[in-house]
């Protein structure tokens, strides 16, 4: 009777401390997953935390619409999606990504996800904006809203650059077609202030430390304007005011960031000319510009990897950011 006893109590301790082994197991595993979450190297933020700011209750709706890329059009609520190499690996540059999509819509993996990844692979952390469009029925004063958002991603990724193991001196920006049109506003235009309620954030610095421009959308000028840009964001009647507001070779100084600029000969879609003329204007305010003019390559390249023209370009671009990161 008493080796039953002992048999007994020894099985439901020996069950006890199994139930124990597996409470703790789970308490292990529960830990593990918090922490993979806190320390995710890709993560998505909205721009604004509370009130965004220019925007009216409507009935719009966000649509994404995905066939050989993500299509965005009608942005609600503006985010910026950050993707950051194993800490190992960073080199504490950060670049801050703006689409194109003319400016009604948004080429979000082609022209962001996918650069966002390649930049991890060289040590770069990246940035990428989800901004809001001027022809949403949602926004106050439509034109003022594309930088108000820019600014915005700048000025959040400078103030969690500690966070996100980022040298604050080292943010750039980098922009394709009316993205490149939006980072070149934010180049020359990044410390004007727009119609909103003034918060904490607003005194972090928007200022980009260096821009790579891709295929963009500079001047509203004739001849060299593309229809279709220009007209999403000032409308189809602009006052000539407002055209030469946002024609952004006009408005280079020698504060404008350290530039790269990308382009094809053959682009029919934004023409040459319009990257010629910001070259043009950065030189003559003594700012640091490189330029690559290809052949070959139409509009809307992106990486460009079945290009033969075009397959090494993005190699180009990173030395360009590595170098003109060394001081």
């Amino acid at each position: 009777m008493q080796r039953v006893a002992t048999g007994w109590f020894y099985n439901r301790l020996s069950l006890l401390k199994n139930k124990l082994e597996m409470k703790k197991l789970y308490i292990i595993i529960l830990f593990l997953q918090v922490m993979s979450l806190t320390f995710s190297q890709d993560f998505t933020l909205p721009l604004w935390e509370a009130t965004i700011p220019n925007q009216k209750t409507s009935n719009e709706k966000e649509t994404v619409r995905k066939t050989d890329f993500v299509w965005i059009e009608n942005v609600q609520i503006p985010t910026i999606s950050v993707f950051l190499p194993a800490p190992r690996n960073s080199n504490g540059i950060a670049v801050v990504i703006f689409p194109g999509g003319g400016y009604v819509g948004l080429a979000y993996d082609w022209e962001g996800i996918e650069f966002a990844k390649l930049l991890n692979t060289k040590g770069i952390s990246a940035i990428v904006v989800k901004y809001r469009l001027p022809i949403s029925k949602s926004l106050v004063n439509p034109s003022e809203v594309p930088l108000q958002d820019a600014q915005r991603a700048v000025r959040l990724t400078r103030l969690n650059a500690g966070k996100w193991g980022i040298n604050p001196d080292k943010i750039g920006v980098m922009g394709f077609s009316a993205g490149g049109h939006l980072a070149s506003t934010l180049c020359v235009r990044y410390d004007v202030s727009n119609t909103k309620v003034h918060d904490s954030i607003d005194d972090v610095s928007a200022r980009p430390d260096f821009a790579a421009l891709i295929y963009p959308v500079i001047t509203f000028k004739e001849p060299w304007a593309e229809k279709g840009t220009k007209h999403s964001l000032i409308g189809e009647n602009p006052d000539p005011k407002q055209v030469e507001y946002y024609s952004n070779e006009l408005h280079v100084t020698a504060n404008t960031p350290p530039t790269f600029l990308a382009h094809a000969s053959d682009d029919k879609g934004v023409v040459v000319e319009n990257s010629l003329l910001y070259y043009k204007a950065l030189v003559e305010a003594n700012v640091s510009v490189e330029m690559h003019i290809f052949p070959k390559g139409g509009h809307g390249f992106g990486l460009g990897l079945n290009d033969p023209h075009l397959n090494t370009w993005v190699d180009i671009l990173n030395r360009w950011i590595l170098d003109i990161n060394k001081k």
